[in-house]
């Protein structure tokens, strides 16, 4: 019980990132949870055959991590990104030159609101610049889809990350960075952002029929972890990007009669366990559900992830790690 110390970390100017959360490792709390995601991270990169899962929550890309979550793209860190649609949409706002901006002390939302300014906690938005992307979305995109071809979300952000990339917008961001590099990006309750309410006003307002079929999103997702050798996961944040790579364990493992939980597991949440939601829950109570593998690694950090991120992403970067044999995704194009 009474083998490993707690090593008091030492201040040094010239330590590296990747240094540090190795130091972290040897403390206590939050400090080295943090630390044990990163040593999980390490070796699920050093797996041959491994296929890691992101699942990203929350308003990261108005919070300035999209670049983070590009990077991890690019240098395939993960390999399928799960995230929401205002994530994605935001994204796409950015790419496309809009800006997010830091909110300064003592503005009132009723102000905001006279001035077209929308507010997420302390980042400010023109919604006038929001409503010319919608209308983008709505006329133009909807120009490249099918009427009546059921769209999974995968195959829609498929379609934006070539409408980036092709315009030579690629400035490190989501939807191009998994263009470029052919990682596929779910968005299973798209239609829950701007994106789902502007294809609806092609329906609605362009006599468009455009259909976006969540099966297909559980059918896609699911047979890429039956195809996988062994699967890792990574969370940020919890909600339907951390359930919906969750249930891909089950489903696959009654699909193949064969064991696909997830081998190892890493996540940074800010809520609880015991008000029973799933973005709360525990790794191991996953392992009751066949999520998580009974003899998984894992590693749960109660962190803000706008925090956690950079850290996380530096001290990868530092190992130079560049998974070029990254596994082959086999996933139909629209």
């Amino acid at each position: 019980m009474l083998r490993r110390p707690v090593d008091p970390i030492e201040v040094n100017a010239k330590k590296t990132a990747s240094t540090i959360l190795d130091e972290m490792c040897l403390t206590a709390f939050q400090a080295r949870a943090l630390g044990e995601i990163v040593k999980i991270w390490r070796k699920m990169l050093a797996e041959k055959h491994i296929l890691i899962w992101l699942g990203l929550a929350g308003a990261m890309t108005p919070a300035g991590m999209r670049k983070i979550i590009g990077f991890l793209i690019e240098r395939r860190m993960v390999d399928v990104l799960v995230t929401t649609g205002a994530n994605i949409y935001h994204d796409l706002y950015e790419a496309f030159g809009g800006r997010h901006y830091r909110k300064t002390c003592g503005l009132k939302d009723e102000t905001l609101k006279v001035e077209g300014v929308n507010r997420i906690y302390d980042v400010l938005v023109e919604e006038n610049k929001l409503c010319k992307l919608d209308a983008w979305i709505e006329k133009d995109f909807a120009e490249k889809l099918t009427d009546g071809y059921p769209y999974s979300s995968r195959e829609i952000i498929h379609l934006l990350g070539e409408c980036v990339s092709s315009s030579k917008k690629n400035d490190g961001g989501i939807l191009a960075s998994a263009y470029q590099a052919e990682v596929p990006v779910f968005a299973p309750a798209l239609p829950d952002s701007s994106i789902g309410f502007s294809l609806m006003y092609a329906n609605r307002r362009r006599g468009r029929n455009i259909v976006v079929n969540g099966s297909k999103d559980v059918e896609e997702s699911v047979r890429i972890t039956e195809d996988s050798s062994i699967t890792g996961v990574v969370y940020v944040g919890g909600g339907v990007p951390k359930n919906f790579i969750q249930q891909t364990a089950v489903i696959a493992s009654y699909q193949t009669k064969r064991d696909r939980s997830h081998k190892y597991a890493v996540q940074v949440t800010m809520d609880r366990p015991f008000w029973g939601g799933l973005s709360g829950s525990t790794l191991e109570e996953g392992k009751s559900w066949g999520k998580i593998s009974t003899s998984a690694k894992v590693a749960t950090c109660y962190m803000d992830a706008s925090i956690a991120l950079p850290l996380i992403a530096h001290a990868l970067a530092e190992e130079k790690v560049n998974r070029k044999m990254a596994p082959p995704i086999s996933l139909e194009q629209p």
